[in-house]
This record gives structure tokens, sequence and C-alpha cells, in this order.
């Protein structure tokens, strides 16, 4: 929505900077694994390990046995949230953060309403509440139970009627680095022994969306959140925010007193796993990703992993045993090549402890020999895994 009053002007690089000093990108934070995850309110988690990989982007000597001993302690959690994708939230977050995206998750279930002609859906998530409490279920399993009362209803549609009206997490060993397990899901009230909250109250969760993700509109807020009707908690904070636009004259709102750096602060490389919320949580996305480079992330329904230069989306990555291979969508200064080669070694040296299958992930060509048996190479990136470059695309849903 563009502003009929004049604020003072964030450009793009402006925006950048603030973003990801929120995010923790400009330099590693001196946080807990547990306090980042409430911070970041959550961290997307479509896949098991990107969650590890977003940590050791942002944490001071993050390790990976830090966040699977919190998934093992059951202090954090995997389930469906935001934009109805699996996130790895705190216990708390997880209680309360669900019943406020609920209504979203109402909506979805009408979109597959041609087949439960005839479910009671109050009937439905009892059944299926009692089945996952009695134990944890696979989802295979959950369907086949609804079936045996709706044998006429769509599979699929049960399934997402069982996932949409139920707070279902993912039970361990699935989401614990360096073990594997089958998806498994009970509720969350099952899980963590605790009741489900109230909602948390929507201003509290608008300030905590700027302090993580600001400054910000309205629709980014919604993007974030898959929630429409937020401008009315914007317009009740409004008297105690700070109100910028962008140079499109879109209204931005932020914090007093949180972080905007100069728009010429360094910002080193990151590597950032698929899914990384930076990349997925505004409705204009030029903070992060120029124009020109839009769709460069996916092929498909397949996203991949992604390289920030000078706080920019700048390339891919692939981490494959301790070889890493990076593909920079252009030139960039030779300083910064050597500043990427030093942030690989790190990644390669900080998350190849523990990996389920004995190695890491991924892979950068024409080799740079790393510290501790890392490569860095750089060259071009196949999501088949042999040559060739990566094509552009549109970005698909992100839909877990």
């Amino acid at each position: 929505m563009a502003s009929r009053t004049t604020h003072p002007v964030l450009g793009t690089r402006a925006l950048n900077r603030a973003t990801l000093a929120r995010q923790l990108l400009l330099s590693r934070a001196e946080m807990s694994a547990a306090d980042a995850v409430a911070h970041l309110l959550g961290l997307q988690a479509q896949n098991v390990k990107p969650p590890y990989f977003q940590l050791h982007a942002r944490l001071a000597g993050f390790r990976p046995a830090e966040l699977a001993g919190l998934m093992e302690s059951r202090q954090v959690v995997r389930m469906v949230t935001m934009r109805s994708t699996i996130h790895t939230h705190t216990a708390h977050d997880a209680l309360t953060l669900r019943p406020l995206v609920q209504p979203a998750r109402d909506r979805e279930v009408t979109y597959f309403r041609k087949g439960l002609t005839g479910v009671d859906l109050d009937r439905l998530a009892r059944r299926a509440r009692d089945f996952v409490e009695s134990e944890p279920r696979t989802m295979g399993e959950i369907r086949e139970e609804l079936l045996q009362e709706w044998p006429d209803a769509d599979p699929q549609s049960l399934s997402v009627a069982a996932r949409c009206r139920l707070p279902l997490v993912q039970v361990t060993p699935r989401g614990v680095w360096g073990r594997s397990g089958q998806v498994r899901l009970t509720t969350v009230e099952s899980w963590l022994g605790k009741p489900a909250g109230a909602a948390q109250p929507v201003d509290e969760v608008v300030l905590r969306y700027l302090a993580a993700f600001g400054p910000a509109s309205v629709k980014d807020m919604q993007t974030w959140a898959g929630l429409t009707r937020l401008r009315e908690a914007f317009e009740r904070l409004r008297p105690d925010l700070l109100v910028f636009q962008d140079e499109n004259g879109v209204e931005l709102f932020d914090l007093p007193d949180a972080p905007r750096p100069d728009a010429d602060t360094s910002a080193p490389p990151r590597f950032l796993p698929e899914f990384d919320n930076l990349l997925l949580s505004h409705a204009d996305r030029t903070r992060v990703v120029a124009p020109e480079i839009k769709g460069r992330t996916w092929t498909g329904n397949q996203a991949h992993r992604t390289l920030l230069v000078d706080g920019f989306l700048a390339g891919l990555w692939k981490l494959e045993g301790r070889e890493l291979t990076v593909e920079l969508f252009g030139p960039v200064p030779k300083a910064a090549r050597k500043e990427i080669v030093a942030e690989g070694e790190l990644m390669v040296e900080g998350m190849t402890e523990g990996a389920a299958d004995g190695t890491a992930e991924g892979a950068v060509e024409g080799a740079v020999h790393g510290g501790g048996g890392a490569v860095v190479r750089f060259g071009e990136i196949n999501p088949d895994g042999g040559p060739g470059r990566v094509p552009a695309g549109p970005e698909p849903s992100t839909r877990g």
C-alpha cells in the first residue's frame, strides 16, 4: 500500500543492512540456540538439516549438537505453522503461535472440501487426536484410520484436514542431527505434556516480527505469517512505532530502538540453507534478492542453498563430504572470493560433525583447499548432480 504521507525513505541497501542485523547475519551473535530460535520466531524446517545451517550462519561457536539437544529434550519442536510450512519453534511458540495462525489452517481445509463430502470435521479432529495421542503415527497410518470411518472420502483431503485441524508435531528422532527417523506425528500438547495456550496477542507478534524482520510493511508480515487483515494491529501500534517508506512509497514500520546500520556497513558472506526465512518473509524481497536473479534459487519445486555476498543473494552452493561447490551468479571482487572461501571453510568445519550418513551435504569448482581437508570450488551447479547451470524459473509455493 503506497503511503499518502511522506516519511523518511529507506533505500534498498539500508533495508538490507537493517534486516541482516535483525537476522543476526551482519555478525554472528553470542546467543544460545534456544534464544535464537525464539528471536527469529522459528526456523524454516521443510527439510531436516536447514535449521542447523541457519543457526551456524548466525551464531558464534554454534555446533549442531546444541540444537539436537534442544530437539531431544523437547525444548524445541517441528510443526506446521506460518504459511502452512514446517518450522522449528520453541515449546512456548509452538503452543501459542499455532493458535494464532489456526484461521489460515481452517481456510486451507476449504480448498479440499470436494474430497471431504460427508465428513464431520470436528469428529475427524477428535478421532485423529485420539489416534495420534495413543502413540505417534505416520501420516499414512492417520489416513488409513480416517478412511475406516469415511471410506468414500479423498485420502489426501483427509490427511490435509487432520494436519490443519490438529497441531501436529514431528517427534524425534526426526529432526535430530546425526540421526534419522520416519516422520511420526502426535499433538503438540501430548508431546510437551502441556495444554495449548491462548494465541499470542497479534500486537505482540507484530513487534516480534519487526524485531526479527523489520523494517517491514503490513503486507510483508502477512506474507511471513500467511495471514490477512493485520493492518488493524499495525494501526493500533502506529503511535509507538517509527514509520518509513521504501523507494516506491510503501509504508514501512519499525521499532524505535531496533538496529538500522548505515547502508555502507560491511556484510560478510553467509551460506544459507534452502528455505531460509530471510528469503521468504517479505512481500517485496528486493532487499535481499535483486530483480534480475529472481527465481534462480529454485528448479521446479526444488529449492537450492544460497550464498549472500555483500548482503545480497549472489549464488548457490552444494556440499558433498568436505567438498563445497559454489556457483556465483556474477563476478565478485577478488577480496570477496577470499572471504567466500574463508566462510566456506568455517561452514564445512562446523557442519560436517556427526552428519547422519557420516558426511555433510553440498559442493563449490576449480579447487581451493581449505584448512582441515575442506575443499572449496567455484563452478556451476546442476540440480541433478552433473555439470550445467541452474536455470532461472518461477518461485514455487513453499507449502509443506
